[in-house]
């Protein structure tokens, strides 16, 4: 949880959110016409309460691309890419989310991990020449619909930012953006969009055994022709055999009951447990939806049951995000 409190929660009609999005808004009054207002491409989300970090340096890229999941060399200024670290078995530790400007990488990470993240990483510098930074105290992110401009901040638009774009902001500067961006969007709206989308966040979709290849980071956070990292070895396991252990999907959920399942509400089927509900949003069009990680061998067509102590049983239908059977022997056979 982030310790930063948004001085967009003085703007009228804020609410503040809680658990790991604490410290900005869940919404401004409505979060479904805040909803629709960003499909408009509209308006902004207050995402200062992720954390910061910079790495600047001549050995920069080379370093990231011999300590992580992704293609750092050659990478050209103004990419965005997304990047993870693994441990030594393949288990998702920490996710990036960055952009080079030419001299110094970029990246947000989850609120609370910049600490961990920024300790690791200056324990693998060794004699490279790169300096890590948390700025967090100095810079906020801010989400936006639509096509990043020309100029202005720095700005990331990969795979997985939702079809918008996030701006590097000098925390200072937030009140005067938001007087000239138009209509605020807490996070429950920006959640929705991203459960829609099927991206996975850390620390919500996943658990300590979380593996890319379960969760369908392959190709977005994972490049598959680099080489070694560290947890590569999983990695290429699981790829190159086929069917990771479990598999994220997409619920839509009855509705019959006024709440959203938490996180950590276990998914059964029948009467055995098959997963576990990791984020919940109610979406302007689908109504109540839900990212969940499940065992591989559930049925794709089987409904689904959410269950928790003392709340009513919730039915869910399953929406297909990472195939049981992906790897590359799926690619062979078609």
């Amino acid at each position: 949880m982030s310790l930063t409190r948004s001085p967009l929660l003085d703007l009228p009609g804020a609410v503040e959110a809680d658990g790991l999005d604490a410290g900005v808004a869940a919404h401004y009054g409505s979060d479904l016409r805040e909803q629709r207002a960003l499909v408009a491409g509209k308006g902004y989300v207050d995402l200062s309460h992720r954390e910061v970090v910079t790495i600047s340096g001549p050995d920069r890229l080379t370093w990231l691309h011999a300590l992580t999941t992704q293609y750092f060399e050659g990478l050209r200024p103004g990419t965005s890419t997304t990047a993870l670290l693994l441990s030594p078995t393949g288990h998702i530790e920490h996710a990036m989310y960055g952009v080079d400007d030419g001299e110094t990488f970029w990246l947000h990470t989850e609120p609370g991990a910049s600490a961990a993240l920024v300790e690791w990483l200056q324990k693998m510098v060794f004699m490279s020449r790169v300096e890590i930074t948390d700025v967090t105290a100095d810079y906020a992110i801010v989400w936006r619909p639509g096509d990043a401009p020309a100029e202005g901040p720095l700005t990331r638009s990969g795979a997985d930012s939702l079809g918008g774009y996030e701006v590097f902001l000098p925390r200072a500067e937030l009140p005067a953006f938001a007087e000239v961006a138009g209509p605020p969007a807490g996070v429950w709206a920006y959640e929705a969009l991203r459960i829609e989308a099927g991206n996975p966040r850390l620390g919500l979709d996943t658990d300590e055994r979380a593996i890319p290849n379960e969760l369908g980071w392959l190709g977005v956070g994972v490049h598959l022709d680099k080489g070694c990292y560290r947890g590569q070895e999983t990695v290429a396991r699981v790829h190159n055999l086929g069917r990771p252990p479990r598999r994220l999907v997409r619920l839509h959920l009855d509705g019959s009951v006024d709440h959203l399942p938490a996180h950590g509400y276990a998914v059964r089927a029948g009467d055995k447990q098959v997963g576990f509900i990791g984020s919940a949003a109610r979406h302007h069009e689908d109504g109540p939806i839900a990212l969940a990680l499940i065992k591989r061998s559930v049925d794709p067509a089987a409904v689904l049951e959410v269950v928790a102590e003392d709340q009513p049983t919730v039915t869910a239908t399953q929406e297909l995000l990472v195939d049981p059977e992906v790897g590359l022997h799926v690619r062979a056979r078609l």
